[in-house]
């Protein structure tokens, strides 16, 4: 019998071979008219808006491919984009990685930036939060592999580029739509969009909500969005953004290997007997505006605030917290010719304020008669201040049509401060602190022979500063020795179209080195101090196919496949005098593949499949567990009509994890053992489960 991952590539040759003898006949048909693959346009932000002239790897997700499964869970779909892997518990617990970047930490995603529009939505503790947003009111997400984007920061994973939702057509619209599904998937949509000749709105509402499949896993999330533009006149507009989310989700924590094999619906005992949950409320707002100073000048400036409000009873204790973040970020973007040498460029500065409050008590629950948490007396409290600035620009010479140079420049500058209130002690002042200066310097070469094919090389700095965390001792108090990391990243690409534009392809071979390696030392229960450790090394290959195929006049097929190559190690790693050089990378596989399909119907029925396949994935430094390989299967049909003019319905219905496979949908890294019992790895996944939805769309 063929192994999975045999499965997996005979499914691509045949994919493949049907790609190319389709287009051979498609070609031989005159009477079927060519359907070319969307031009695909990026973030305005860029010093370019075309994907084929940028020098970097950029995985696109456009609205129908973020809508393509159930509309409540965002890793299905950005698991599609090649180098990229998100693991997820329970929604709330989520975890990105690009190219192994980002895949040790213990809790969450940092080590990449991400934006909603001109909008940070990295806090200044690093950690990236990208659920709270609706995928419904995403109209783009756009990854950003590895530190190419001066622009950006120079995350050393990427950044993650999230476009909202605009109303393309016609002036008002209003929707409205329900997804329902297994262990009580419910999520309510409501909204209304207005485009006038110069404001828009976007003002929506959802609630999610789901029993969970495993012990306390509810869930329930609801936000409101507010979004548009105003003022809007040819060279100039205001844009506006406020999101609203309220969360309360129960975690059932992560499981060892034997309650893994035999009951993967439990939960972790402590966490179901505390009855452990993560509750919060949050809110980000900004204004950005744009306007042209002349024909060869323009400036982009945004305000932006970021409120979070959080409560988190754990076994061990219960953590309050928060967070209030201001920034303001402006960049000025323009041409200018030297001679008959065409010039574009982008220059700007980002300040960012972070005012971090964190308490902890004690959490009673054993004397609470199994009524769950309960807070006794105050443990600690601490409170810190972080600012930063990036200082940033960018260059993009034409040297001729065939030929052009980009350069770009990004300097950071970190400070923080650090208070800690309770116990109060006389040893206790206030501490400051701050980061040598990191210069990020990024150069790329690109060739085009023609319009329809793109190569490129690319040289680029990128950094990683340390979480909260990891900027403490285990008293406390600031550790002066723990340093940002640093990595360089070499990359060489091509993005071709193929058949008269029905194929593009994307291809990228680089390498990373990465040092001043933080690793989170675990010293109690959620406790972690952070050591520059080491080096690891990373290097792969990703390539990606999209084909559009007409079939006929009645059937239009989409298709895709991508594949991830990584080769992710320790350079350099020695850690409590265990030496782990030249071992993998904790937390990432070392191959994924995916590939799917959407057959339209130009009646209003489609149907779509997607696979992925993951490779095991080492779970601790030492690589003595790893988890198992798996694979998933998804499909999804619906129907699309009109009920009467302007007036549509949506009806969909899915199943996920068609086979039923058992596999582990996220991992705690390094987990270690109590006494006797065995290390708690595990978040299993959703087995399989079904869902609906029903949506109704008015366009006037």
């Amino acid at each position: 019998m063929f192994s999975k991952k045999y499965c997996f590539f005979l499914l691509v040759l045949i994919v493949c071979q049907n790609i190319f003898a389709q287009d051979e006949k498609s070609n031989s048909i005159d009477s079927v008219k060519t359907q070319k693959l969307n031009e695909v346009l990026i973030s305005p932000l860029h010093i370019n808006r075309d994907l084929q002239n940028s020098p970097a790897s950029i995985g696109i997700l456009s609205e129908k491919e973020l809508l393509r499964n159930s509309t409540t869970d965002i890793s299905n779909v950005i698991n599609t984009i090649s180098g990229v892997f998100m693991q997820s518990s329970n929604i709330t617990t989520t975890r990105i990685s690009i190219r192994g970047i980002g895949a040790r930490t213990p809790y969450g995603t940092n080590k990449i930036r991400a934006f909603y529009g001109s909008i940070p939505l990295t806090s200044g503790n690093s950690e990236t939060v990208i659920d709270d947003i609706d995928l419904q009111n995403i109209g783009q997400v756009e990854i950003i592999k590895g530190p190419l984007s001066s622009i950006y920061g120079a995350g050393l994973g990427g950044a993650i580029l999230i476009s909202p939702q605009t109303l393309k057509k016609g002036n008002y619209q209003a929707e409205v739509s329900s997804v329902f599904g297994s262990f009580g998937l419910l999520k309510n949509r409501i909204s209304f969009d207005l485009n006038e000749k110069s404001s828009s709105l976007n003002l929506s509402y959802h609630n999610l909500k789901t029993d969970g499949w495993r012990q306390n896993s509810a869930y329930n999330r609801e936000g409101i969005t507010l979004s548009g533009e105003l003022f809007r006149k040819k060279n100039s507009k205001l844009t506006y953004f406020s999101n609203y989310t309220y969360l309360k989700a129960y975690i059932p924590s992560s499981i060892n290997k034997t309650t893994f094999d035999n009951n993967p619906q439990a939960g972790a005992p402590t966490w179901v007997a505390s009855k452990g949950f993560k509750e919060y409320k949050s809110t980000l707002s900004g204004l950005a505006y744009d306007f042209s100073i002349n024909e060869n000048l323009k400036n982009s400036t945004s305000v932006f605030i970021n409120y979070k409000d959080s409560n988190e009873p754990r076994p061990f204790d219960i953590l309050r917290q928060y967070t209030f973040a201001s920034g303001v970020r402006t960049q000025f973007s323009g041409n200018f010719n030297i001679g008959k040498i065409k010039n574009q460029f982008i220059a700007g500065l980002e300040y960012f304020r972070d005012n971090y409050s964190g308490n902890t008590f004690q959490n009673l629950y054993q004397q609470n008669n199994g009524n769950g948490s309960l807070q006794g007396n105050q443990l600690s409290a601490t409170n810190q201040k972080r600012d930063f600035y990036n200082i940033f620009s960018q260059i993009r010479t034409l040297l001729s049509d065939h030929f052009e140079i980009q350069a770009g420049l990004n300097y950071n500058k970190t400070k923080f401060e650090l208070q800690n209130d309770f116990p109060a002690s006389a040893n206790n002042p206030t501490e400051h602190y701050s980061y040598d200066g990191i210069f990020s310097p990024q150069l790329s070469f690109l060739f085009k022979p023609n319009e329809i094919r793109t190569f490129y090389f690319s040289v680029s700095r990128g950094f990683s500063l340390p979480a909260t965390e990891e900027t403490l001792t285990s008293t406390g108090n600031i550790n002066q020795n723990i340093k940002p990391e640093t990595g360089y990243n070499f990359e060489l690409g091509g993005k071709l179209h193929f058949f008269n534009k029905k194929l593009y392809t994307q291809i990228a071979v680089y390498r990373m080195e990465i040092k001043d390696l933080l690793v989170a030392k675990r010293i109690g229960d959620d406790q972690y101090e952070g050591v520059n450790a080491g080096k690891t090394f990373h290097e792969g290959i990703e390539i990606s196919l999209n084909h559009n195929w007409s079939i006929n006049q009645i059937f239009n097929l989409n298709s895709y496949v991508g594949t991830s190559i990584g080769n992710y190690e320790f350079k350099e790693f020695v850690d409590n005098g265990n030496d782990y050089s030249g071992n993998k990378l904790t937390g990432v596989p070392g191959n994924t593949a995916n590939a799917g399909f959407i057959l339209n119907i130009n009646s209003g029925f489609y149907f779509s499949a997607d696979f992925q396949y993951t490779d095991k994935i080492p779970m601790n430094d030492s690589n003595a567990n790893f988890s198992d390989s798996y694979s998933l299967l998804n499909l999804k049909t619906g129907y699309q009509f009109e009920i009467l003019s302007g007036l549509k319905a949506h009806l969909d219905a899915g199943i996920n994890n068609v086979t039923n496979e058992k596999y582990t949908s996220m991992i705690l890294t390094n987990a270690t053992a109590v006494g006797n019992a065995q290390p708690r790895f595990y978040y299993p996944g959703l087995p399989i489960n079904y869902y609906g939805i029903i949506s109704l769309n008015y366009l006037f």
